[in-house]
């Protein structure tokens, strides 16, 4: 087997090293060769091939360092657009993974002579959106992509079509009440100026009106005394006491359920919160970054820490894990079973699964704890409840 043997140990040896990176002090960005040591760079130098490349690059430098800087832009924000979209990151972790390629161009071959230098270029270009924070530069990539802006657009005239369509209703709502008010005309109280014409006739008020035209028409028509006319005042007075009590009591009764209702509205709109994590509750794991092993997999909540994040165990392993609510999901159980209330007005409530509405994706449960043990609560959504381990 000859030295120059595809096969041999230093071939292979040699194909090895030249997989993975070398040192930067050992490239030739012009000739764009990569050598192992200081005696194949110096060896490199010195070559015909180097030099040649050397005179071509003497004749127009800012050609090739212009051609450098371009290549290195567009690979730097094309990584950018396709690892990372348009999320806020490092500056750095984006320029160790670029480097990772064995190919790619040295910033020390461009017009930028750090990396601050180049991410402040890109802020000044309006290519992306930088900050400086105690932690490093941050950069933010803003997608000019014509399909993404027509999308963007799409969306903003869907929304403007949906405004303008509840615009519409409230005018046509508006119209009906209108047209039904046209008919009737409201009654207006008609003030009169309070007259006694004999200083010892006693002024009676009567707030019913028909009850009062009817007494003085009596008065005036019949001859009856003073005795039956007092004792007819006093019958009416008496009955208009009694219904006007019990209108009190009806309009007590409404408004004080109304105000139960309007609280009860207010406790379920302003007890939800963005975090719904509880002790003891089963959940399962939606992300695919820890593998096959735990996707889909159910798991008890032991601890959550920052009401964000949870430390889980696995139920078939036992293995302890840490992760964010966002890679977690409810497990709805079977009718019968107990649930706990993760989020809105009964949060923190244990209660008894009674049905589940599948094509409105909630559930009916009945509170098993608390104060209000034994209460009904319908179309409580999925997310919201959660077993009990």
């Amino acid at each position: 087997m000859g030295k120059s043997d595809f096969l041999s140990p230093k071939a292979i040896a040699n194909r090895i090293k030249s997989k993975g990176l070398q040192k930067l002090r050992w490239y030739c960005q012009m000739c764009q060769k990569q050598c192992r040591d200081e005696n194949g760079f110096k060896c490199h130098c010195m070559s015909e091939s180097h030099q040649r490349q050397l005179l071509l690059a003497s004749e127009n430098p800012q050609q090739f360092m212009d051609y450098f800087s371009e290549e290195f832009r567009n690979d730097f924000l094309e990584l950018l657009r396709r690892r990372f979209g348009t999320k806020r990151v490092h500056n750095n972790i984006v320029y160790n993974e670029y480097i990772s390629h064995r190919e790619h161009i040295h910033m020390n071959a461009t017009q930028w002579e750090t990396l601050t230098d180049f991410t402040k270029w890109l802020g000044r270009e309006g290519l992306c959106k930088v900050d400086e924070t105690p932690k490093g530069w941050y950069i933010q990539y803003i997608d000019r992509d014509p399909e993404t802006i027509r999308r963007q657009q799409e969306q903003e005239r869907k929304k403007k079509q949906d405004l303008d369509d509840e615009e519409k209703t409230a005018k046509f709502i508006e119209q009906q009440v209108r047209r039904g008010l046209e008919g009737k005309e409201l009654e207006k109280p008609v003030y009169t100026e309070l007259n006694r014409e004999n200083e010892e006739e006693k002024v009676a008020f009567n707030l019913n009106k028909g009850a009062s035209t009817s007494i003085a028409a009596s008065s005036k028509t019949s001859g009856l005394g003073p005795n039956a006319l007092k004792m007819v005042e006093g019958a009416v007075k008496r009955k208009e006491s009694a219904h006007s009590s019990g209108q009190s009591k009806e309009k007590k009764k409404k408004s004080a359920l109304d105000e139960i209702m309007e609280l009860e509205e207010e406790k379920k709109r302003t007890a939800r919160r963005d975090y719904w994590l509880q002790p003891e509750i089963i959940v399962k794991i939606v992300t695919k970054k820890l593998g096959e092993k735990y996707h889909r997999k159910k798991a008890v909540v032991k601890e959550v820490i920052d009401k964000y994040t949870a430390v889980v165990k696995m139920i078939d392993s036992g293995d302890k894990l840490k992760l964010d609510q966002t890679h977690l999901e409810t497990v709805i159980p079977a009718p019968g079973k107990k649930v706990m209330v993760l989020n809105g007005g009964y949060r923190g409530n244990e209660g008894i699964l009674e049905s589940i509405n599948e094509k409105r994706f909630s559930a009916t449960i009945v509170i098993d704890s608390g104060p209000l043990k034994g209460r009904r609560v319908e179309d409580i959504l999925y997310e919201d409840i959660s077993k009990l381990a």
